[in-house]
């Protein structure tokens, strides 16, 4: 009885939801489609947490569309050889802000600019 009630503690709006989509975001660089499922569960509790939390929803949003943007193009520009690195720094730019959030929501504390495209 006491695993449900962690089990749904990651699915509820909160701390370990916010670590859950990071999880999941990073898990994608291997698995591929499990940021979706983050990106799913950062829209469908979105608005319904503390601030600090909002926050961290934001920053995953963003971090999947703006990493969905830079994947685009750095596959377009493949066929010109300059896509390898943007890709690679597409990839060096997305582990960086999932661990970094990761850090922030580990300590309880929001995102200063969840608005930002950096880090």
């Amino acid at each position: 009885m006491n695993d449900q009630a962690d089990v749904a503690g990651y699915m509820e709006p909160g701390g370990k939801n916010v670590t859950l989509i990071y999880i999941l975001y990073l898990l994608s660089i291997i698995v591929g489609i499990t940021s979706i499922v983050g990106v799913v569960f950062a829209y469908l509790n979105k608005g319904q947490a503390a601030e600090w939390i909002e926050s961290h929803y934001t920053y995953q949003i963003r971090t999947f569309w703006i990493g969905l943007l830079y994947g685009v193009i750095g596959f377009v520009l493949t066929f010109v050889f300059i896509g390898i690195l943007v890709l690679i720094a597409t990839l060096v730019w997305y582990i960086i802000r999932c661990i970094k959030g990761l850090q922030l929501a580990g300590r309880n504390e929001g995102v200063s600019n969840p608005q930002t495209w950096l880090f």
